[in-house]
Parts: C-alpha cells; sequence; structure tokens
C-alpha cells in the first residue's frame, strides 16, 4: 500500500500518495522526467486532483506525485494540537526523506497547501525546483466566516442542517455559479468524509484555517526558488490584491515572482474544471521554461537529523525564537511548531470537545455507507422548488 510512516515519540502520521508511475508507487517514476510534488486543497483529499494528473500536458511530461495531508483522505494521524503550516512543511520533508525524492517542483492549492509550501522552499529549498501557488494569502477574517459553517456542519442533526451547511461551504470554496453536478459531488464527499460522527477530524480543519499566521518580510524574502502565482480575479476568498502584495514580498524569488490573472476566475481554480484547465496549461508552460532536472532517487549525502537540526536553526533565526533552536527531538515535525502552548491546549481541547460529541452523532449515511440522497435531489421531495442558491419558492400547483 503506498503509504509513507512517520513515527516518533511525540507523534505518529501515516500518509497515503498516489502518482502517475505504472506501479503506483514512487520507485518506478521515470528517470528522464522531472518530479512534480502536488498539494490538494482544504477539506478535499488528493482524489481531487484527477484535474492535474489527467491533464497530459503534465502526465506526460513529467512524474506526479500527491499525499493527503494528515487531517485528510486517507492519511492518519495522533493529534497533539501543535499542528501548524512549519510542522506541515517538515511533513513534506520527511515524505521526500522517505522516498528517497529528489528536488522537486512544488504545486500548492488553496490556503493551508500554500502556507506549507512556502514555508517547505524556506527551510528545504534543495528540495524544491520551483513553487507555483494557487489562490494565496487569504485574509484571516475571511476564514473565520468559513469556520462558522464547519461548526454548524459538524453538529448537524438532520440532513437539512447538514445540506443547508455544505451547499453553503460548496458556494464559499468553489462560487455561487457552482455546477449542480459539481456541488452533488462535493456534499457527497464532505457527507462521506467529515459526517458529523467524525466532527473531532473536522474540527482539526477549523483549527488549521483559524490559527493561521502570515509570513513577516523577512521570511518571504527567504524564498529563493522561482514562483509562479495563479489567481481568479473574481475569487471571493482569496483577494487580488493579497496575491500582488505577495509578489511584491518574494524579493528574491529567482528570475522574479510572477503572477498570472485568471479573468472571471473565482474559488478552487484546480477543482472548477475550466479553471483547472486554464491553470494547467500555465504550470506547463512554466515547468517548460525551468532547467530540465531528472529524476534520481537516492539518499541524501546529508543524515536526516542533522539537516532536521540545521533546518530548525534557521527556523529559530528567523522567528527570533531561540526555543525553537533547543527542542530535544528534531527528527518530529512537531517540534517546528510556531503556535504558542495556550494555542495549542485550545486546539486539543476542542478536538477533544467533539470526539465525546461524536459518540451520540446523527449519521448522514446510509447502511451501505453512501449519502442518504444526492443534494439536488431535495430540491423534488416536496411542494417547495429550491433554486441553485438553496432558497426555497412556491412552485406551480
Amino acid at each position: 500500500m503506498p503509504y509513507v510512516d512517520i513515527s516518533r515519540d511525540d507523534d505518529y502520521v501515516s500518509l497515503w500518495y498516489i502518482t502517475n508511475s505504472p506501479s503506483g508507487h514512487a520507485s518506478s517514476f521515470d528517470p528522464n522526467k522531472p518530479t512534480v510534488l502536488l498539494l490538494h486543497p482544504i477539506l478535499l483529499d488528493s482524489t481531487w486532483l484527477g484535474a492535474q494528473f489527467g491533464d497530459p500536458r503534465l502526465s506526460r511530461d513529467y512524474n506526479l506525485i500527491a499525499f493527503d495531508w494528515r487531517t485528510n483522505g486517507k492519511s492518519m494521524s495522533r493529534y497533539c494540537g501543535k499542528q501548524d503550516s512549519w510542522t506541515d512543511a517538515v511533513d513534506m520533508a520527511l515524505f521526500c526523506y522517505a522516498l528517497c525524492l529528489p528536488a522537486a517542483h512544488v504545486w500548492a492549492s488553496e490556503v493551508t497547501s500554500v502556507d506549507a509550501a512556502v514555508r517547505f522552499s524556506i527551510l528545504f529549498p534543495e528540495l524544491c525546483l520551483s513553487l507555483t501557488l494557487l489562490s494565496t494569502n487569504s485574509l484571516d477574517e475571511v476564514f473565520r466566516a468559513g469556520d462558522e459553517l464547519l461548526q454548524m456542519w459538524a453538529g448537524a442533526d438532520d440532513i437539512e442542517t447538514l445540506e443547508f451547511a455544505l451547499f453553503q461551504m460548496v458556494s464559499y470554496i468553489v462560487g455561487t455559479d457552482v455546477d449542480p453536478d459539481l456541488a452533488d459531488e462535493l456534499i457527497g464527499y464532505f457527507e462521506t468524509s467529515y459526517p458529523p460522527f467524525r466532527a473531532a477530524r473536522l474540527s482539526q480543519v477549523s483549527n488549521r484555517l483559524v490559527h493561521r499566521y502570515p509570513l513577516s518580510q523577512k521570511e518571504h524574502a527567504a524564498v529563493t526558488v522561482p514562483c509562479l502565482l495563479i489567481h481568479g480575479d473574481k475569487n471571493q476568498i482569496h483577494p487580488l490584491s493579497r496575491a500582488e502584495a505577495t509578489v511584491a514580498d518574494l524579493v528574491n524569488a529567482k528570475g522574479g515572482a510572477k503572477l498570472f490573472v485568471i479573468k472571471g476566475g473565482q474559488g478552487y481554480i484546480s477543482v472548477v474544471p475550466q479553471w483547472a484547465s486554464i491553470s494547467n496549461r500555465i504550470f506547463a508552460k512554466f515547468l517548460a521554461s525551468q532547467p530540465h532536472v531528472r529524476t534520481k532517487l537516492g539518499t541524501p549525502a546529508e543524515p536526516l537529523d542533522q539537516r532536521l537540526r540545521r533546518a530548525l536553526d534557521y527556523l529559530a533565526e528567523l522567528a527570533g525564537d531561540s526555543t525553537l533552536a533547543d527542542a530535544k527531538e528534531p527528527l518530529s515535525s512537531m517540534s517546528f511548531s510556531r503556535l504558542s502552548p495556550s494555542v495549542q491546549r485550545t486546539h486539543l481541547d476542542l478536538v477533544k470537545t467533539w470526539a465525546r460529541k461524536q459518540k451520540s452523532a446523527w449519521s448522514p449515511l446510509d447502511s451501505d455507507g453512501r449519502p442518504i440522497r444526492r443534494y439536488s435531489e431535495r430540491k423534488h421531495d416536496h411542494w417547495f422548488q429550491g433554486d441553485r442558491n438553496g432558497m426555497s419558492y412556491a412552485g406551480d400547483l
């Protein structure tokens, strides 16, 4: 099974991954092709990267690999409240070391993946050939509104409440003009992956959204790899002005950071088919402009413990926090956490609270483990008809 297990005294995670190689494992990558590491959007998993894996402009010329973050998809982990974007970046490095991957082009979609990818390039530049960031640098207050929907979602006790929360979430992350079939797919995925009886896992995602800390100008200046930002100009979550500000902050990106704006693009542009095709074309063109680096699997010359200690010392220097360098277990991702002890306790307490509640939570799934109904079917279950925005009106009798 394609898992990477990372076990330490204070942490455990098993990261599920997929590739476009013949065997499905990294060991059968084509050595003549460069490698691209794809990071999926928050709330989804690597199965939602079909638009990228199925695009011959990428799958034909590159070794593609993606994994599920520790709070998503098939990946499993022990929660401790310390997870933040810096620990995610170290998860990426440990994943690459475990599979003996060479330096790769990193493609990241949406907020948590973008946050981790940028930090990965700062701490481990030798593993990162380039950065491509889709929808970046959102305002924290925007995501606090999304957190309210997550709370309604986790605590739903009937199908109407759950579907209302999920449709609002879909409209929030994909856009109000969401295709009905895509809405059905997303809502069905949310119902099976994060039903109320798995509210503790959903609260881990909520924790990641609420307590995000932006990079300083000094930290942005530490990014030295080539950078491409792709952004939709109609994105209601990620203002275009923030992407422009990020480009201005990436002063040391090789060749200068570049911004491509998709006209009319909104929501998760890696998931909505028309925006995904455009972003893939731009990404493929960007990759073609980079030096060709073959994929040579092998153990890095520098031992892992020494490399992580060096990364931890550098993080302490960037943060101006000498206590980070005092960590006794540099091999653990959790040693890189920048969250305060009080925030860590808040995260852990919230997850424990939802874990207790989920024991008696309502299930939106049938006996076969599938959703009771498709979201679109709700429009015809009574004489009130629902429009595409979820509002009901009285139809002709």
